[in-house]
């Protein structure tokens, strides 16, 4: 698969874009969300984790850096988020290695703070086009390790 788009005027079209990007890329584990603060990041990794049963509460781990769910078979998701990180390094000393090669599914916001982009990683943008609406998307992305 080269590349989805795809235009999204409510919050509710994400979960059927979600669905649509697992199918296209279904043995992709590591996905990468790139977009302006605000963009909706979190908001369409909540639908990814839907659509994969994650039986957790899916929110920000801004904070905490990662989140780690579990859905209902008992699988683990990472949700990463590297905006506080302020050098490469920081990324690498959370485990953001250990959790790209666990062979879990892996949401991370602002990975270009991690200054690579890892093997078989699917990129996902967000553009927001006005007050409800996004542009999505979606390519695999260029290796940089």
């Amino acid at each position: 698969m080269s590349e989805q788009r795809f235009l999204v005027n409510s919050e509710d079209e994400l979960a059927a874009v979600a669905q649509q990007v697992l199918a296209a890329w279904p043995e992709k584990r590591i996905f990468l969300f790139f977009g302006d603060l605000g963009a909706g990041k979190t908001t369409f990794i909540k639908r990814f984790c839907q659509a994969l049963n994650v039986a957790d509460t899916v929110q920000s781990p801004t904070f905490a850096i990662v989140n780690v769910y579990v859905t209902e078979g008992g699988e683990e998701v990472y949700h990463l988020d590297l905006y506080r990180m302020e050098t490469p390094q920081e990324a690498l000393d959370v485990g953001l290695v250990e959790y790209l090669e666990s062979g879990n599914y892996c949401f991370v916001e602002w990975p270009e703070r991690a200054g690579f982009v890892p093997e078989g990683a699917v990129a996902v943008y967000l553009k927001s086009t006005g007050e409800h609406s996004r542009e999505i998307v979606v390519r695999e992305a260029a290796a940089t390790v």
